[in-house]
């Protein structure tokens, strides 16, 4: 495919995240790959000086969004749009100025905020669906965006009001989920199948893993509930030899501090984070929530780190049981703690898993082979949007 002249759109969030670092680095290798690329963005630290009645407009419909998206056009003039997420500043008004401008739009849903209110289908530490394929009252109800019946009302009025005319299933061609799990969630949510294609995250490492000995576990990642913080201190009280350090900010930080000790971390860069990654014996993903693709499963492949992750969503179809680590029974720390024990006694074992990690990276995860899939999206997308308008 002859080089395309990409417009990536993206609302960043206010504590950066995965989602902020794909952007970054698809914006990268499109443009290691020769193509041109330019970015709309807008950040959710712009929130704290807006009005609590403009916030609801905009996430509703922002004129901001429909005039910086015009201005974009005139001066880059993309072939192609790309959104990332649009929540709340940026809103689904970009859809239809993408359609205005006769430009065909490709959208990677990284959660399932369009599905449901708090995008990652858990309530009270359980997984609840009780708003997919429906009206999102009961998220609204429940105040499940923030605890705030007001915020979670104005998510639920944005899904309500899409839905009704039809911007999900008329103005994106070409919807990428990061894998068949959250495919199947998205389609059963009443998004058309056949615009759906699958590309992964990716992660741009070369560097081979050392041959060093390996020691002890690592978590990296928010420091939450939903990522399984709690389940993974109820490991290391469980069994209190384990050796585990902690890579992350968020609520959970004081609780960290105090039970891991030194072997928490706090903030690290990325280039800390891949240096812990080649000195440990495996990668903890506690996650009581669907994840959709957690980048630190990629990065870890990539430093032949296995992963033991909970047997839950997408991380079943990720993580190969004792191929690329180990699954333990979701919310269950005993079963974790049993699992980092044999991790911890069987290094050479572990060390062959982390050999199958890397090559999976090297299958299915590096740039090279994520740009190769972009592209036949990028393909597919125009084509449609082509013979849509025929």
């Amino acid at each position: 495919m002859s080089p395309v002249r990409v417009l990536l759109v993206h609302n960043a969030y206010q504590q950066a995240g995965g989602e902020d670092a794909v952007v970054a680095s698809e914006a990268a290798m499109l443009r290691r790959f020769g193509h041109e690329v330019a970015l709309l963005t807008r950040h959710n630290d712009d929130i704290a000086a807006i009005g609590r009645l403009s916030l609801l407009r905009q996430t509703l419909w922002s004129g901001t969004t429909r005039r910086d998206f015009d201005a974009s056009c005139c001066e880059f003039a993309p072939d192609i749009v790309h959104v990332h997420n649009t929540f709340p500043l940026i809103s689904p008004s970009v859809y239809w100025a993408a359609g205005r401008r006769r430009l065909p739009v490709v959208q990677t849903l990284h959660n399932f905020r369009l599905l449901c209110p708090q995008a990652i289908f858990l309530r009270d530490g359980h997984i609840c669906e009780d708003c997919l394929g429906k009206l999102p009252w009961r998220g609204v109800a429940r105040r499940c965006y923030r605890a705030s019946l007001a915020q979670s009302a104005a998510l639920g009025g944005m899904l309500v009001l899409h839905r009704a005319l039809g911007t999900w299933r008329g103005h994106v061609d070409r919807y990428i989920a990061l894998n068949a799990f959250c495919r199947d969630k998205f389609i059963a949510g009443g998004l058309p199948a056949d615009k759906f294609s699958i590309k992964p995250n990716f992660a741009d490492i070369a560097e081979l893993p050392g041959e060093g000995a390996r020691r002890g576990g690592l978590f990296v990642g928010r420091l939450s509930q939903e990522k399984g913080l709690q389940v993974l201190v109820g490991a290391m009280e469980r069994a209190p030899g384990l050796n585990v350090q902690v890579i992350g900010a968020g609520d959970g930080a004081d609780l960290a501090r105090q039970v891991f000790g030194a072997g928490f971390l706090g903030y690290r860069d990325l280039d800390s984070i891949l240096h812990g990654m080649r000195r440990a014996s495996y990668l903890v993903v506690p996650s009581i929530c669907y994840e959709s693709f957690p980048r630190t499963i990629v990065e870890a492949f990539a430093c032949g780190l296995p992963v033991i992750a909970s047997r839950l969503g997408s991380l079943i179809d990720i993580v190969g049981h004792e191929r690329t680590g180990l699954l333990f029974e979701p919310g269950n720390s005993d079963d974790l703690a049993a699992k980092m024990a044999w991790a911890d006694a069987h290094p050479e074992r572990m060390a062959e898993m982390g050999r199958a990690a890397r090559a999976e990276y090297e299958r299915h995860y590096t740039a090279e082979t994520n740009y190769q899939m972009l592209m036949e999206i990028y393909r597919h997308a125009i084509d449609d949007h082509a013979a849509a308008r025929a």
